[in-house]
């Protein structure tokens, strides 16, 4: 059985994402992967580690939020054999209240033997307060202090 390149290993992961997040998405991870999210809202955190940590995070998601699509879509590859860069357009809706979303992501990942083994993903986290109705939330928790 051959093994799949970063490229198709990455364009696997969109196509899952765009009926997720599902499970199955954190199979396409290494046991020890890393995930990194350095946009990430203050006291949420900014790395996971493991496979079955971001398989826990994708089933806590998909109770949350259900993605209907991914396009935008470009791969770019790297230098580094085992680095692509995917940029990409998501789109879903908050389970609870029904309520669109569209988010421009950006991600960089390492994959090694089939298998995404590290991945730094960058998007805008107001999209995520914008439509799980925090944005008052983020303002009272800025102003706290002042």
């Amino acid at each position: 059985m051959s093994v799949l390149t970063p490229y198709d290993v990455i364009a696997r992961l969109l196509h899952l994402t765009a009926s997720g997040p599902c499970e199955e998405m954190a199979d396409l991870f290494a046991e020890d992967a890393v995930f990194e999210f350095p946009f990430q809202l203050p006291g949420r955190p900014q790395e996971e580690q493991d496979r079955e940590t971001f398989r826990a995070h994708l089933k806590t998601g998909a109770q949350l939020q259900r993605f209907g699509s991914v396009d935008d879509i470009e791969i770019h590859r790297t230098t580094d054999p085992e680095t692509v860069i995917a940029e990409y357009r998501l789109q879903g809706r908050v389970t609870a209240t029904g309520k669109q979303f569209t988010s421009q992501v950006v991600m960089v990942a390492r994959v090694r033997d089939g298998l995404i083994t590290w991945s730094r993903n960058y998007s805008n986290p107001l999209d995520s307060l914008i439509a799980f109705g925090m944005v008052d939330d983020l303002v009272a928790g800025l102003t706290a202090g002042t």
